[in-house]
């Protein structure tokens, strides 16, 4: 299941949930002024990160302006709790399922969190010869089979 950091005045962490409210893709959110992020938080954001604590913080927020911190200068574990006790130097929302992360609100990157299912049907892989597969459509085609599963499960 997909974990999305966010914080309540986000912009982007809304159009984000929006976006799989939308997809029907369930997520866990944690918002990081109401629970505390752990450190395994942390680690996991940085085995998705290709740049290491450069893709999560922002540096130029203010609390590393008014504390004159430099990154390059901190233990790993000194900037960990650092973020710790400072969760708003995250940049938001931050995305992570499994191998994927996503940190910002992109409308093409978000796509990364499309179900599998979702995507066969995009890619039309078992289409009927000759119908037309527009996004659209798989989408319609997508929630269509989700509900027929609700309703299965229910019987």
């Amino acid at each position: 299941m997909i974990t999305i950091f966010t914080t309540p005045s986000c912009s982007s962490c809304r159009k984000a949930k929006k976006w799989l409210d939308d997809h029907q893709i369930p997520y866990e959110e944690k918002n990081l002024f109401n629970q505390r992020i752990t450190e395994s938080d942390i680690d996991r954001m940085l085995e998705n990160a290709e740049n290491g604590f450069e893709d999560i913080i922002s540096t130029r927020s203010k609390i590393f302006k008014e504390e004159s911190l430099d990154v390059e200068d901190m233990k790993i574990s000194e900037l960990k709790q650092f973020i710790i006790n400072n969760p708003s130097v995250l940049k938001r929302p931050i995305m992570i399922e499994g191998d994927k992360m996503q940190v910002g609100y992109n409308d093409e990157e978000i796509r990364v969190f499309i179900p599998k299912r979702l995507r066969e049907l995009i890619m039309c892989m078992d289409c009927p010869q000759g119908e037309l597969c527009d996004y659209q459509s798989a989408l319609r085609r997508y929630f269509d089979e989700i509900k027929k599963e609700i309703q299965q499960n229910r019987s």
